[in-house]
């Protein structure tokens, strides 16, 4: 008898083991695949960005990672309300592709009072931000992407930083969430992060700084020099 209790226990931390990693292992690939669409399969990238299309993996999922995936909300371990939304797969359920008006994702996110996503007192959407997730729904609502869109020439703060904080960080780093008690919402602030070394060590992914944005892809190789070369001019409100 003490011999079966022994391989029960035996058995019992065997199976367990085998959840707990097969689990981790399923959770390590939604987070970490650095796909770029929120660790989903990348779809292949077209060479040139069309001025008239809105892209899945360059501009929608950084918007919904920066504004609602944050811990708390519609992330992986949380997923408030039943909500999910880390993956092209998962938003796609509240996206009526082609019709942005039925879609659940748009209209929480257009709302003006207290039921509007994110909700208060985080910051709403910026109507430049609402068009473009409108307008990727009614384009088909496709996990597309491209490349060629960045130029490295460009690197000021109106013409290039500004952009990349407001729809890649500016989420999770506002004065009513202040992730790592940074602030990344106006020039001021993004100059304190850029004159400390945060700002760049976090998105260049360097030792010793936390790699950012959290949780999401990281930027591409022309945004981190985009900001790298606005630092070193100066980091002026240009």
């Amino acid at each position: 008898m003490r011999n079966k209790r022994v391989l029960f226990k035996v058995f019992i931390a065997a199976i367990t083991a085998t959840v707990f990693f097969a689990c981790r292992h399923s959770l390590d690939d939604v987070i970490g695949g650095g796909s770029g669409n929120g660790g989903g399969t990348t779809p292949p990238a077209v060479t040139n960005c069309s001025p008239d299309s809105v892209y899945f993996v360059n501009e929608i999922m950084p918007l919904i990672s920066s504004n609602c995936t944050m811990s708390g909300c519609h992330d992986n371990v949380t997923h408030a309300d039943g909500v999910n939304l880390t993956t092209y797969a998962k938003i796609m359920q509240y996206v009526v592709a082609g019709n942005a008006t039925n879609s659940k994702l748009y209209k929480v996110i257009i709302k003006t009072n207290g039921d509007r996503m994110p909700p208060p007192p985080m910051p709403a959407f910026t109507t430049e931000q609402k068009a473009k997730i409108q307008k990727w729904i009614n384009q088909g609502a496709k996990n597309n992407s491209c490349t060629g869109s960045c130029d490295t020439a460009i690197f000021t703060y109106s013409g290039a930083v500004k952009n990349i904080m407001g729809n890649k960080c500016v989420g999770c780093h506002n004065p009513s969430n202040l992730g790592g008690n940074i602030d990344l919402s106006t020039y001021n602030a993004v100059k304190v992060s850029a004159l400390n070394g945060k700002l760049y060590g976090s998105i260049a992914h360097q030792p010793g700084y936390s790699a950012m944005p959290k949780n999401a892809t990281k930027l591409s190789d022309c945004e981190i020099r985009q900001v790298q070369k606005w630092i070193d001019a100066g980091s002026l409100n240009n």
